[in-house]
């Protein structure tokens, strides 16, 4: 099975998703959109899927990079929610994805910031966890347990943490994604595999239906051309913008902001770092080393009013606070020049009449995780959720589908199927590691490309990585390389420093 996503691919699939009539059409390829696409093209069904930009253009690429096990939701009384999502990440950890989730340790240092108290509420928490993690089935080798590190060893693990006042550290264990958007590429190219059209550039214009079936309108953004697609389900998976397809969705967005600091402004950082919140009891921030030398910092929780902007902005007062908490309890003081640049995303959160949570008003951060899938006549629409629980999403929302167009087909087998890269092949000596964290199985692959084309873009991405993105990841332009299949475009002026290279390798693809 073909698992290559490239512009040869694409323009043959438009010809034909047109001239005839699908079980499935996805309207978006986040996380989501494509785990749909996988979750219906291994049942059998006819499927296509398409984004008006890129693979893991919206929220899916904006994440902090986590696995997590819903610990925090478990403190809010959502066991349900906490229990899933503790099962999907030990799915991700044990068989879909182990080359691109793994475990990562995260300390909270114990400083005058953080009661006694307080600590042994949270060390409560962690425990509960590591039962939710024995629930979900997921081993303790690949999820370490919870505990509590002296002051020296806290020190080894968070050097940059103040060490005159630092009575210690709590030790915990979740699941952490290299990278977000490799993700989602990994799952659109395993959905191609299984016989998915995943077509990026093509935008979903209005729907109609049900009588006979629904029609879809859509605008190939590269061409201008409009044609017809006609589906007997359609599944809106486009998050915040679901609202768009479907005008009955009641939308709360909520924007969660991330720094990038510059290599070198917390060195010597091993582990992840929990910062508490100031007034907050179970939310804290989050400070996390990358491969790269660059650190992120997160999150915010605010409500988003208004119109939907395709990419959303980190607006300067989520800097601001972002940066208060992380010198409110830093030994290190992080000026606002270390921050080399802030990205933002939207959760599509369902609006509900609970209090604190209407639509109207309240905190974004006491509205439910959980996922919700509504449907009317032949159109389903997901949101809600996060990024750990995409394939139970996308599960449920093929299940809707299959009811709703009176579908012929079977129980979900996504839970068993390896994303590409994900089943081990023999690994050669000489493939550097970066390669094989990155790409998994496909390493000595890539490596090959490399090897021939070694010039460097930026942040160590060769022109030979560029290639493969171009020949077997979807990508088509500047943008899906800089900013969605390498993440070199989080930083505006790495960004600006790698555009003309990656703009010559696209010049010159089709004589390579």
């Amino acid at each position: 099975m073909d698992s290559s996503l490239n512009a040869a691919r694409r323009a043959r699939e438009l010809r034909g998703v047109a001239e005839e009539r699908l079980d499935v059409l996805v309207v978006g390829l986040g996380a989501t959109g494509a785990g749909a696409a996988l979750d219906a093209a291994a049942r059998g069904l006819r499927v296509a899927a398409i984004d008006a930009h890129d693979l893991a253009f919206g929220t899916s690429r904006w994440s902090s990079k986590l696995i997590h096990g819903g610990l925090r939701y478990l403190a809010k009384g959502q066991v349900g929610v906490a229990h899933e999502s503790a099962v999907e990440r030990g799915i991700l950890l044990r068989r879909t994805a182990p080359h691109l989730v793994r475990a990562h340790p995260y300390a909270l240092p114990l400083t005058p910031a953080v009661s006694r108290k307080q600590a042994a509420l949270v060390m409560s928490g962690y425990r509960l966890g590591d039962a939710l993690r024995a629930a979900a089935r997921t081993p303790r080798r690949l999820l370490p347990g919870p505990s509590r590190l002296d002051a020296a060893r806290a020190h080894t693990l968070v050097p940059v943490a103040p060490a005159g006042s630092l009575r210690g550290a709590l030790l915990s264990w979740d699941g952490r994604l290299l990278d977000d958007a490799r993700l989602v590429v990994a799952i659109a190219r395993t959905a191609a595999a299984r016989g998915a059209r995943v077509l990026t550039r093509c935008r979903a214009l209005r729907i109609t239906g049900p009588d006979g079936g629904m029609t879809v309108a859509v605008r190939d953004e590269l061409t201008g051309e409009e044609f017809e697609i006609r589906a007997r389900t359609v599944i809106n998976a486009t998050g915040v913008w679901a609202g768009t397809l479907d005008p009955h969705v009641r939308l709360r967005p909520s924007r969660g902001t991330h720094l990038v600091l510059r290599p070198g402004t917390l060195p010597g950082l091993i582990a992840g770092v929990h910062l508490p919140l100031p007034g907050e009891t179970n939310r804290f921030a989050l400070v996390l080393p990358q491969h790269d030398g660059r650190v992120y910092v997160g999150l915010t929780d605010e409500p988003v009013d208004g119109p939907v902007p395709d990419v959303p902005e980190a607006p300067e007062e989520d800097v601001t606070a972002l940066l208060e908490v992380l010198n409110g309890v830093l030994g290190t003081r992080v000026a606002r020049e270390a921050v080399a640049g802030a990205y933002a995303g939207l959760r599509p959160l369902l609006a509900t009449d609970d209090a604190g949570g209407d639509a109207a008003g309240g905190r974004t951060a006491d509205l439910s995780r959980r996922h919700a899938v509504l449907s009317e006549g032949g159109l389903v629409t997901v949101v809600g959720g996060k990024l750990t629980t995409y394939r139970r999403m996308a599960e449920d929302a093929v299940d809707r589908a299959v009811s709703c167009g009176n579908l012929r087909a079977g129980r979900s087998s996504t839970r068993r199927i390896p994303l590409v890269g994900a089943e081990p092949r023999a690994a050669a000596d000489d493939v550097p590691a970066r390669l094989t964290e990155r790409y998994g199985g496909e390493a000595a692959a890539v490596h090959e490309l490399v090897r021939a084309h070694p010039e460097e873009v930026g942040l160590g991405i060769t022109v030979g990585e560029l290639l493969w993105s171009v020949r077997h990841e979807g990508a088509l332009d500047a943008s899906d390389l800089l900013d969605r299949r390498t993440r070199i475009g989080l930083v505006k002026e790495d960004r600006e420093r790698a555009l003309p290279a990656t703009r010559d390798v696209l010049a010159r693809i089709t004589h390579l």
